[in-house]
């Protein structure tokens, strides 16, 4: 800022614009180059008003040394649970593409996530001219001396710092000590939350993704975290469920409240189930309809008074039927299923919508 300011690049550059820029650089995070707005604050810190941050803001996106991350916003958002929430002003960080060009900068990418890579000809011969390096004994142990020569920058790296997934391990999420543990005995790996099986970082990642999916579908899950609602969601996502229809599942299972703890209610609710499940005796399940005797001999009767339906018969029936529309009705109010193979939908369609109470 202090080259941007002495080269005379903005007419309305000055004091006030440095000012403004060290204080959005004491804020600033540098891994990612984001930095807050805070209008009241700038302006409190600095000792100037609120027109003059917004206008010495306006110089350093002129500059280019700022660029609109997001844009906020007072409106409120209405989320549920909280009375009143806006969106914050969020800049990025950047370097000019003149000041780039005057220090001889080679760059890697484009806008703000561009990086220095290198320097070219000229700008190596800049900098031989104006840095002079002071040497210094390398076997000097002082405290303090190794200090004095400054520390070199950090590279740029990725960020948010994430170690790589390793897919052959089954310790990803998870402490060694309980995997360790979980691994010694079956029965306490589900009693000490590491789960009743073991699952891959790739499996966890799919159960993250299902659970983003199922998350703004659910009003009620909305509060609670991915990793949370993920695993909680495992038994259903085991069942091979899709994301709607496990959204289905949890509207019915809190149809007028909202649970303090998404998760856990989700967790004690499928765990419920899965008790009721396993005390059920074999009696309680449905009947064969097989079994039924009434349901034989209407069966018997069909085979024995009907004699087989042709093609030609539904041929003969779809186009010559139209007229005869009230018995197509009739048929489709007495046996939706047999009109539907005889007529066939079209047919079934025009006769229901005629003989309802609307069409006349």
């Amino acid at each position: 800022m202090t080259w941007l300011i002495g080269a005379g690049l903005h007419p309305r550059a000055g004091e006030t614009t440095l000012a403004v820029a060290r204080d959005l650089a004491a804020r600033m995070d540098y891994r990612l180059g984001f930095v807050l707005y805070d209008l009241e604050g700038t302006a409190a810190r600095c000792g100037v008003s609120t027109a003059t941050v917004k206008r010495h803001v306006r110089v350093l996106r002129e500059l280019g040394a700022l660029a609109w991350r997001r844009h906020g916003t007072k409106r409120n958002l209405q989320l549920p649970g909280r009375p009143y929430t806006a969106t914050a002003t969020i800049y990025a960080a950047t370097v000019p593409a003149a000041y780039d060009r005057a220090k001889g900068h080679r760059l890697d990418g484009t806008g703000y996530g561009a990086r220095v890579v290198g320097v070219t000809d000229e700008g190596r011969a800049l900098m031989q001219k104006t840095v002079h390096r002071k040497p210094h004994p390398v076997d000097d142990e002082r405290p303090g001396a190794h200090g004095r020569a400054g520390r070199a920058p950090h590279s740029p790296g990725p960020y948010p710092y994430s170690s790589v997934a390793d897919p052959g391990g089954w310790l990803n999420y998870t402490s060694r000590t309980c995997a360790t543990r979980a691994r010694a005995t079956a029965p306490r790996r589900a009693r000490s939350g590491c789960g009743a099986s073991p699952r891959g970082p790739w499996q966890v990642a799919h159960d993250i993704g299902i659970a983003r999916q199922v998350r703004p579908l659910v009003g009620w899950t909305q509060q609670e975290g991915l990793r949370r609602l993920a695993f909680a969601l495992r038994p259903l996502i085991d069942r091979g469920l899709t994301a709607h229809d496990i959204a289905a599942e949890l509207l019915g299972m809190a149809v007028d409240w909202r649970p303090a703890r998404p998760a856990a209610y989700i967790a004690a609710v499928l765990a419920r189930d899965r008790r009721a499940e396993t005390a059920r005796p074999e009696g309680d399940l449905a009947a064969d309809p097989a079994a039924h005797q009434e349901w034989q001999q209407w069966l018997r009767s069909r085979q024995v008074g009907d004699p087989p339906r042709t093609d030609d018969d539904r041929r003969h029936a779809r186009l010559y039927a139209w007229d005869r529309w009230h018995e197509v009705a009739a048929h489709y109010d007495e046996d939706p299923d047999d009109a539907l193979d005889l007529y066939g939908t079209r047919l079934c369609a025009y006769a229901v919508k005629r003989a309802a109470p609307s069409a006349w």
